[in-house]
């Protein structure tokens, strides 16, 4: 399945997305959360949906939210994957190195992003969003994890490289909590839409192509990350996680960084596409 979240912000509506027509879950659930995606919304939805009993939505609103609402955490992991670690000057980690985002850097996949005041170090990264879907804490294996995740997103994780780099005292906080630097969706695509280990990621800049990788060449899958961040707190229903980036940002110092007037586009096989449009701060 697909679920997205289209409306203004604030005002959000939930829907089911398929080949044919989109359907309106108002009557089952008034947002696509922790609670609806802990409390069974999930299959709830399925079963409306092959009963034919969820209503057509006749006119979709235009503007695309974040599929799922704001969640209690946001934890990205760096240097995922080898060519990106070695274009960043880092050696290949032995453990998954953790940092957190702030909820309020989730937005929707096509809204503005302000670049912050005085960047100049600006950054793209095209990654795997993991959504829990039940709560993970100290999980006995990775092969445990998946039964915690109720699917998976796409996600920017935008980057001030200064912030995270220069200014950071140590961590990378600061350069990934700007507001709108965690760009969501269009969709939550549930596990059994597609195989999370095997997918094309790409991002252009200003119709130019900068990253095109596949999710088969994280040095952590999303198994082990998922097992492996509960050993050290707990994922809450509707926390996501960011899996990493592959090569092709400008940190490599093959492209320049972001300014104002740029436009970000990324895409996931199976996930959807997202565009942003830079503006000044």
């Amino acid at each position: 399945m697909k679920l997205a979240r289209l409306g203004p912000r604030g005002a959000e509506r939930p829907v089911l997305v398929d080949d044919s027509a989109t359907y309106d879950l108002g009557s089952l659930t008034g947002d696509l959360d922790g609670d609806f995606l802990a409390g069974g919304g999930l299959d709830a939805v399925r079963k409306l949906r092959a009963a034919g009993d969820l209503p057509e939505l006749a006119v979709a609103p235009t503007r695309i939210g974040p599929p799922v609402a704001r969640p209690s955490a946001v934890i990205g992991i760096g240097l995922n994957y080898a060519a990106h670690a070695a274009e960043a000057g880092s050696a290949r980690p032995e453990s998954p190195i953790m940092f957190l985002k702030t909820p309020n850097t989730v937005c929707g996949p096509t809204d503005a992003v302000a670049v912050p005041p005085g960047s100049r170090r600006m950054d793209w990264e095209v990654e795997l969003g993991v959504v829990l879907g039940t709560r993970a804490s100290y999980l006995d294996s990775p092969q445990d994890a998946l039964e915690h995740v109720a699917g998976f997103v796409l996600a920017n994780d935008f980057s001030e490289r200064d912030h995270q780099l220069v200014d950071s005292g140590g961590q990378w906080s600061k350069g990934k909590c700007a507001p709108g630097f965690t760009p969501t969706g269009p969709w939550l695509v549930t596990p059994d839409e597609l195989d999370h280990r095997r997918l094309r990621l790409r991002s252009w800049v200003n119709g130019e192509p900068r990253q095109d990788s596949n999710t088969s060449d994280m040095i952590f899958n999303v198994e082990l990350l998922i097992w492996h961040l509960s050993q050290y707190l707990a994922l809450e229903p509707g926390d996501l996680v960011l899996t990493g980036t592959p090569e092709g940002v400008a940190l490599s110092g093959r492209f320049p960084y972001l300014k104002a007037g740029d436009v970000v586009e990324l895409e996931i096989e199976g996930l959807g596409r997202q565009r942003q449009k830079l503006t000044a701060p």
